[in-house]
């Protein structure tokens, strides 16, 4: 078995050292029909003492297209927001972009078809057929999660009909918190049409979020327990994930005996200060299970004036929810963080990739 170490150590708001090790496996290949077949990358964050943090990374046509880039055709609704001009547009048939700019109704119906095929993939095939219907619910948090299909992709691949249960968790603005000056705030657990009989039959939850700090699926994973007292299992989808979020769910949530994995699209994320919210990717091709495809995305994102990569800087999420939601506020947020970083705007680098333009910048 090939193994790939990363160690890390990174300091929390208490000062507290955080230390550990991502490992991973050899990518494992898979095929869900007859045309393509997939990959799962298993894998596990370490901390000591015994504690184990079990992740999955998975690579498709629609996890690639959601982390790397995209070949498209010219969509000219998109590129408006953008900011092209109309006279621009009209010289492209096709373009390619990166997963940050699959935007809206476009990003779900991408992550509908990434779903459906991550859970044909072994280890969540494995992990429903030791469980009956009845003993599964779904818990997508608002907002990001309720976009992510997981319940349409349970049905899709075993006709399962599971119980489903709204809740919305996020954070809230507070300055006595240290480094982050943010808490997490619950204000909606949609679980009170389950009767006693029914919550007691739950005994495996599928949780829909991408993870950033870690601390919304901290409390959320914490909720859950207190309501659902025969749990065993916790099987966290997270499209987008960070090794610092992930830290931070290994170090609470795998000392009391509930099995907890996350099941990640493609690739860990890093996470940069000053907030530690923005996640882009690792520059290591040991991370990525098709470092080809990392090495194309960053050669899009390209170099600033001063020659630093943008992709180093290049947040996976951006808006996170923002993205389904709001695709302007998506683009306003992708310019924010290009110009106070890069002296850039999106449409700079999009020039640059789709006319030649040698100087854009």
């Amino acid at each position: 078995m090939d193994l790939f170490t990363y160690p890390f150590q990174f300091e929390e708001e208490d000062h507290s050292q955080i230390t550990g090790n991502l490992i991973l496996e050899k990518p494992l290949s898979y095929q869900d029909n007859p045309q393509e077949s997939g990959f799962y990358r298993p894998g596990k964050i370490t901390l000591g003492e015994g504690i184990n943090l079990d992740v999955v990374f998975y690579h498709n046509p629609a996890t690639a297209a959601f982390m790397y880039l995209q070949h498209q055709q010219v969509d000219t609704n998109a590129f408006q927001i953008i900011g092209l001009t109309e006279q621009e547009i009209k010289t492209l048939d096709t373009i390619t972009l990166p997963g940050q700019l699959c935007m809206g109704a476009n990003r779900a119906n991408l992550i509908g078809q990434a779903m459906h095929r991550l859970f044909a993939a072994p280890p969540l095939k494995e992990s429903l057929k030791e469980y009956q219907q009845h003993n599964i619910a779904v818990f997508p948090i608002a907002r990001e999660g309720l976009k992510y299909q997981v319940s349409e992709a349970i049905f899709s691949n075993y006709d399962y009909y599971c119980d489903e249960i709204v809740l919305d968790a996020h954070h809230v603005f507070d300055s006595s918190v240290p480094v982050y000056n943010r808490k997490v705030e619950m204000t909606l657990f949609k679980d009170k049409d389950l009767d006693q009989h029914q919550h007691e039959n739950i005994t495996v939850a599928f949780i829909a979020d991408s993870i950033a700090s870690g601390l919304v699926m901290r409390e959320t994973i914490t909720e859950i327990k207190k309501r659902f007292k025969n749990l065993e299992r916790v099987e966290v989808i997270a499209p987008l994930a960070t090794i610092r979020g992930l830290s931070r769910i290994a170090d609470t949530e795998c000392r009391n005996g509930v099995k907890v994995r996350v099941h990640i699209f493609e690739t860990i994320l890093n996470a940069l200060p000053p907030d530690y919210y923005y996640s882009a990717h690792f520059n290591l091709p040991e991370m990525h299970i098709r470092p080809d495809l990392e090495e194309a995305y960053r050669a899009w994102w390209g170099k600033d004036k001063k020659g630093l990569m943008i992709a180093d800087t290049a947040c996976a999420g951006y808006g996170w929810s923002e993205v389904f939601y709001s695709p302007r506020k998506q683009i306003e947020m992708i310019n924010g963080e290009l110009q106070q970083r890069h002296d850039l705007k999106l449409m700079d680098i999009i020039r640059r990739n789709s006319f030649n333009d040698s100087n854009p910048l």
